[in-house]
């Protein structure tokens, strides 16, 4: 069972507080639409990148000023996904099965390795929470969750959000550590749910949406998301 898309945006939200500049990549409407909220949200200025959009994105050459920005230490917060994710929070974009001759091959990795590396605070996300896309090791590493000692790397993951739980991660120990289980879930059947061990750690609820913050959503945030996402737009609030 995965969690409304509306408690996810929340969830992801609260964990943009105090950033001062959020990119989003292409195909993330759930992150961007977080973004956006957190933006609406803070009490200071907090510039918001969502690549896929040409209203919320003030970058002319694409991909390069993302990749400039990102290791010059001027984004605080990126999203990646994967095909599938490990234990270890490494992320598979190229394909599944023994690689090279993969059984499913996808569009690839582009500038994950960098993003990953560079950005201070990086989140995973992958809404589907099942052993095929949280495993016990990836196929092909498109970009490692964390480096050997003498690799210098100033960033990495921060936590990785699913449809059923919030998982924090100890780059230290290279391993997740549940924090937050969403309406419907229980630890057993996240556990069972997930490829990969993990700290079971003393996770909290993930609260529920408050009508306020919804209506914001509707009102203000939405209309801004049906510009680049209208299908998504359309599916959430009936919009576009």
């Amino acid at each position: 069972m995965n969690a409304d898309p509306l408690l996810l945006i929340l969830t992801i939200a609260d964990m943009l507080a105090g950033d001062r500049h959020v990119a989003v990549g292409a195909a993330s409407p759930i992150p961007g639409a977080a973004a956006l909220l957190a933006q609406a949200e803070a009490a200071h200025r907090m510039h918001v990148t969502i690549l896929h959009s040409e209203t919320e994105n003030r970058f002319t050459e694409g991909s390069r000023e993302l990749f400039d920005a990102a290791c010059q230490g001027r984004i605080d917060t990126f999203f990646l996904g994967g095909v599938q994710i490990d234990g270890a929070a490494n992320i598979n974009l190229v394909g599944t099965g023994p690689y090279p001759q993969a059984e499913r091959r996808f569009a690839g990795s582009f500038g994950s390795a960098l993003m990953y590396a560079a950005v201070p605070k990086v989140i995973l996300f992958r809404e589907e929470h099942s052993p095929r896309t949280l495993v016990e090791k990836v196929d092909f590493i498109s970009a490692p969750g964390t480096n050997a000692p003498e690799v210098w790397r100033q960033g990495g993951c921060h936590a990785l959000v699913t449809g059923r739980a919030v998982f924090g991660f100890d780059r230290g120990a290279a391993r997740f550590r549940l924090d937050q289980i969403h309406p419907g879930e229980s630890v057993e059947g996240i556990r069972a749910a997930t490829g990969f061990a993990f700290d079971p750690g003393t996770p909290r609820p993930t609260p529920e949406p408050k009508l306020d913050r919804l209506e914001r959503l509707a009102e203000q945030i939405a209309p801004r998301v049906a510009r680049f996402y209208p299908e998504f737009a359309h599916r959430l609030w009936g919009i576009g």
